[in-house]
C-alpha cells in the first residue's frame, strides 16, 4: 500500500491519543455529578468519536435537555483538567509520514477549541493540513469531514485513507467512499471493526509505517 494513497486522515482520540480510559471516567463522574445512571464502560466507548452532544443523547436518552448540557459541560470541564498524552512513537510516525510525502489532517468529534489546546500541548498542529471538528461540521458517522477535508485539499479521494479506533470512524468513511484503517488501541476491538471493512486492522497507528512508510 505504499504508493496508494496520498491523504491520511486520523482520528483524534483514541487513534492517535491514549485517552479513552480518561472519557470513560470522565463522562461516569459526569453522569454522577448530575444524578444520571452511571453507563457501563463499553456503553461509553461506542459513543467515544460522536460530538458531545450526540454522545450524551445516545447514553442518556431519557433526560431532558437542560440536564444534557449540564452533563456535557461537566464532562468537558473534567476532560480538561489533565492533558492526554499521544500514544508512544506517534510524533515520530506523523514527522516520518510528511517527510515521506503524505498529506495528513484530523476528523474528530472533539470542538475545535478543544482540538486546538490538543494539538498545541502535543506539538503536532503544524503537522496536519486540515482539521475538522464537531462544531464546524456534522458529526460522524456522517460524511462532511472527511468531504470537506478532500474538498480543502484539493485531493482525490480515492487516494485517502481515514485511520481511526471506532465504528464511528469507519462507518464515516464508508459513507464517504474512501478506504479505512481500523486501530484498536481505543474504543473498539477488531472484530467490531472488520465488520466495516477497513483494509488493515492494526494494535497502534504507529504500525502504519510498515504499510505505508516511504
Amino acid at each position: 500500500m505504499k504508493n496508494r494513497f496520498d491523504l491520511i486522515i486520523f482520528d483524534w482520540d483514541g487513534t492517535l491519543v491514549d485517552s479513552v480510559d480518561w472519557i470513560v471516567h470522565c463522562l461516569q463522574q459526569a453522569a454522577a455529578h448530575c444524578g444520571c445512571p452511571i453507563p457501563e464502560p463499553q456503553a461509553t466507548k461506542d459513543i467515544i468519536g460522536l460530538s458531545i452532544e450526540n454522545a450524551v443523547k445516545q447514553l442518556f436518552p431519557d433526560i431532558d435537555n437542560g440536564i444534557r448540557q449540564q452533563l456535557a459541560a461537566h464532562y468537558a470541564h473534567n476532560f480538561f483538567s489533565k492533558p492526554m498524552d499521544l500514544f508512544p512513537g506517534v510524533k515520530a510516525m506523523l514527522q516520518q509520514l510528511r517527510q515521506d510525502g503524505y498529506q495528513l489532517a484530523i476528523a474528530t468529534g472533539k470542538k475545535a477549541s478543544g482540538l486546538t489546546l490538543a494539538l498545541e500541548a502535543a506539538g503536532v498542529g503544524e503537522l496536519f493540513c486540515a482539521t475538522r471538528c464537531s462544531d464546524q461540521t456534522a458529526s460522524k458517522p456522517n460524511p462532511l469531514m472527511i468531504e470537506e477535508i478532500v474538498a480543502e485539499l484539493a485531493a482525490n479521494k480515492h487516494r485517502a485513507v481515514m485511520v481511526g479506533d471506532s465504528v464511528h470512524d469507519l462507518q464515516m468513511a464508508l459513507n464517504a467512499g474512501i478506504a479505512s484503517i481500523g486501530v484498536t488501541c481505543g474504543a473498539h476491538s477488531a472484530a467490531i471493526l472488520r465488520q466495516y471493512q477497513p483494509l488493515l486492522c492494526l494494535n497502534y497507528p504507529t504500525d502504519l509505517l510498515a504499510h505505508l512508510g516511504a
